[in-house]
C-alpha cells in the first residue's frame, strides 16, 4: 500500500463515485471468500479508512465516511480514525446492522449504493437489498469501485499450495469427498460450489500460505455428485500446485481449472442441475453466475459441519499440539520473570521472544493469529496490538518495572493442531480491585468449563453460563465468550459460537467439536482481563431416558495465575477445579521441561 493520507485517498475513491453517479459506496470487510482475515488487495476497509482491526464495515459518501465497528475496536479505532474525517460509529456486536440504517438516513429515495457483488456474501446481499428496498435506494453491484482508486493495488497472493499428510491428516481426501457427496445426495443436490478457504483446505487435504495466520489458499471448489461425473474442480491460481501433487489430486478425482474460471464454469451448468450452495459462505458474485435453469439449494456447507467434528485421532494430535505449545509457553514465562528489572521488555519483546519459543517446537508451522500483549491500558483493547510506533514498557536494564497487569493472547499452527490461550500475569503488586476483576473473569472460565449440557444444544445458550458471575457483580464484555477453532486450520471456524448471536439449527454442539472459552472484562484506560482456554466436546456418561450429554475436556495446558485471585471470591468447588486443572498441567508438561522452565512450572501450578 502506498502511504498518501487517508482523506487523498478518499478524494479518489469520492472522484469515482461522482463519475459513476454513486451516493456511495459499501466496503465490507470480506474477500471473494468471505474471509476473516483478509489478503491485501482485498484490505480496502483499511486502505480507505486507517481503520486496521479485524471486522468493520466502511462507508463512503461524497461528502461524509464512517466506520462501524463493535466493542472490541472502540478504542483502536478512536486513535486510527483520528485526522482522517472518518467517523466511528459504535455497534454492539459484529452481527449489527446499523450501517443499514445509517445508509437508509443518509442517502435519499433514488439514490445508488454500490457494492462489488464479489466480496458480498448472500446472506448480507439480500439483508442489504431488502433494507435500501423499503428506503427507495438503489443497490448496484457490478463495479469494483476501490480498483479504480487504489493505484498499485495488490494482485492474487501467488504462495504455492502443499499437502497435509498422514499421520496428521487422519482422514483422506477421498474419503471426505465420498462424505460430502453422500450430503450432497440427502439434499438432491449434482453438484455443490465450496469457496470458504478453510472447507476447500479442509475436504482437498493441502494447506497454504496465501493469509496470514491461517494455513489456506485462494480457491472455488465445484464438487460433481452425478452418477456418471464422481469429480471435483479445483479453481486456484496457476503454477500453485506442482505436477507431483496435482497427480495425486487426479488419482483422487480432483482437476485443476484457473481460479478464475469459477463464475464461468457455474455459468456453464446444465439445465437440470442441482446446485447447492451456503448462503452464508458464497458470495452475490458467484451466485448471479447461476443460470435460471439450476435449481439452487441453500444450506450449511457439509464440510463446514464436518470439519468442526475432530476425529478422535485428530483430538490425540491436537493434545500433543497443546503439550508443546504449553512447553513453548513454559520457556517464555520462565525468561520473562527472570529478566524483569534486568532485560529491556516492552510489549513488542514479549511477541517476539515468546513466538521465537514456539517456533522451536516440533512440527510448528506459524502463528494462527497476530500475538496480543497488552500492558495495562493496553489490555483493555480487546483487539491491540502493539507496533513500533505504539507500544508499552514493562521493564528497563537499569531495574526499573512497571506495574500492572500484562495480557497476552498468543497462539499457534502446528501440523497437529490450532492453538489459542489468553493469559493474564500481574507486574508489582495487584490492587484489590484488580484482584476482584480477575477473579469474577476466573469464576466464568471455570463455570463454563465444568458445565454439562444436552447433545445437540445450541451453543449460544451457554453464553449466560461464563457472563453469570459478572453479571452478579454488574460487570460484562462485549465480544463472544467462544469461537470454534479449526485442525490446523483458521482459529476462528464455525459453526458453533458460544455469544449472543441469535442461535440456529447449525450452531448444535457435537461431539468433537474444539470451542475456545474466554470471557474478559475490561477497565477503558486502565486495565484489561481474559482468560482463555480451548475445550473439546467429549461425551459423559451413558445416554438414558433423557439423552445424551457432553462436556468440555480442556485442552490448554499453562498455568493460570493464582496471585491475582482474591479467594474470598472463590468457592471451595472452584478452588478444587484450578488445584485440579494445575496439577494436569504439570503432569502433561513436566517431561517436556527441564531447568529454569520446569522450576516456573512447579511454581506457578502448586496447589491454591
Amino acid at each position: 500500500m502506498t502511504h498518501a493520507p487517508i482523506p487523498e485517498r478518499l478524494t479518489l475513491l469520492r472522484a469515482r463515485l461522482q463519475h459513476h453517479g454513486l451516493a456511495a459506496v459499501l466496503v465490507p470487510s470480506a474477500d471473494p471468500h468471505l474471509s476473516e482475515y483478509l489478503p491485501e488487495r482485498w484490505q480496502g476497509r483499511v486502505r480507505f479508512s486507517g481503520f486496521t482491526g479485524s471486522m468493520g464495515t466502511l462507508v463512503v459518501t461524497p461528502t461524509r465516511a464512517a466506520v462501524f465497528a463493535d466493542s472490541r475496536y472502540w478504542t483502536q479505532a478512536e486513535a486510527e480514525l483520528a485526522g482522517t474525517t472518518v467517523e466511528l460509529v459504535k455497534i454492539p456486536t459484529g452481527a449489527a446492522t446499523h450501517h443499514l440504517d445509517w445508509i437508509a438516513q443518509t442517502l435519499a429515495p433514488g439514490e445508488v449504493l454500490a457494492v462489488d457483488a464479489a466480496v458480498l456474501g448472500l446472506a448480507a446481499a439480500k439483508q442489504l437489498g431488502e433494507a435500501l428496498a423499503a428506503h427507495g435506494i438503489v443497490l448496484r453491484t457490478d463495479l469494483d469501485v476501490l480498483d479504480e482508486a487504489w493505484p498499485g493495488r495488490s494482485g492474487l497472493p501467488a504462495a504455492a499450495v502443499h499437502e497435509h499428510r498422514a499421520p496428521h491428516a487422519a482422514v483422506s481426501r477421498a474419503d471426505k469427498l465420498a462424505a460430502v457427496r453422500a450430503a450432497m445426495q440427502r439434499a438432491d443436490a449434482t453438484h455443490h460450489l465450496v469457496s470458504t478457504v478453510d472447507d476447500i483446505a479442509w475436504i482437498t487435504n493441502l494447506r497454504g500460505a496465501d493469509v496470514d495466520y491461517n494455513p489456506v489458499f485462494l480457491a472455488h471448489l465445484l464438487i460433481d455428485a452425478t452418477a456418471t461425473a464422481h469429480r471435483a474442480t479445483l479453481f486456484v491460481g496457476a503454477g500453485k500446485i506442482d505436477a507431483a501433487l496435482q497427480a495425486r489430486l487426479a488419482a483422487d478425482g480432483v482437476a485443476l481449472a484457473d481460479y478464475a474460471d469459477a463464475a464461468p464454469a457455474l455459468a456453464r451448468l446444465p439445465a437440470g442441475t442441482t446446485l447447492l450452495v451456503d448462503p452464508k459462505r458464497i458470495t452475490l458474485g458467484l451466485r448471479q453466475a447461476v443460470p435460471a435453469e439450476v435449481r439452487v439449494v441453500e444450506a450449511i456447507n457439509p464440510s463446514t459441519l464436518a470439519k468442526s467434528r475432530k476425529t478422535a485421532a485428530e483430538a490425540a494430535f491436537v493434545r500433543k499440539a497443546m503439550e508443546v505449545d504449553g512447553a513453548a509457553m513454559c520457556a517464555f514465562y520462565a525468561w520473562f520473570e527472570a529478566a524483569l528489572g534486568h532485560e529491556a521488555i516492552s510489549e513488542l519483546t514479549i511477541d517476539e521472544r515468546l513466538s521465537a519459543e514456539r517456533a522451536r517446537q516440533p512440527d510448528f508451522v506459524s502463528l494462527s493469529f497476530p500475538t496480543i500483549a497488552g500492558f495495562n491500558a493496553n489490555g483493555a483493547m480487546p483487539h491491540y496490538r502493539a507496533t513500533p510506533e505504539s507500544f508499552a514498557w514493562i521493564s528497563t536494564p537499569d531495574g526499573l518495572v512497571a506495574e500492572g497487569l500484562l495480557l497476552i493472547d498468543s497462539g499457534a499452527q502446528y501440523l497437529g493442531g490450532t492453538t489459542d490461550i489468553t493469559r493474564v500475569w500481574p507486574i508489582g503488586t495487584p490492587s484489590a480491585a484488580q484482584k476482584a476483576d480477575y477473579t469474577r473473569v476466573l469464576k466464568g472460565t471455570i463455570n463454563l468449563s465444568r458445565a454439562r449440557f444436552p447433545l445437540g444444544t445450541l451453543s449460544p445458550h451457554l453464553d449466560t453460563l461464563a457472563r453469570a458471575p459478572l453479571w452478579e457483580a454488574g460487570l460484562d464484555f462485549g465480544h463472544g465468550t467462544g469461537h470454534g477453532v479449526g485442525y490446523f486450520l483458521n482459529v476462528h471456524e464455525g459453526p458453533q459460537s458460544i455469544s449472543r448471536a441469535v442461535p440456529d439449527a447449525s450452531m448444535a454442539m457435537w461431539p468433537g467439536m474444539i470451542t475456545s472459552i474466554e470471557p474478559g472484562l475490561y477497565r477503558d484506560g486502565r486495565w484489561g482481563i481474559r482468560i482463555e482456554n480451548l475445550g473439546l466436546n467429549v461425551s459423559v456418561g451413558e445416554p438414558d431416558e433423557f439423552g445424551e450429554y457432553l462436556a468440555f475436556e480442556t485442552l490448554t495446558l499453562c498455568p493460570i495465575d493464582t496471585r491475582c485471585i482474591d479467594f474470598g471470591l472463590l468457592r471451595e468447588d472452584e478452588r478444587q477445579w484450578l488445584n485440579g486443572y494445575h496439577a494436569e498441567v504439570r503432569r502433561r508438561l513436566a517431561p517436556r521441561l527441564s531447568g529454569a522452565a520446569l522450576d516456573w512450572l512447579v511454581a506457578r501450578t502448586e496447589a491454591v
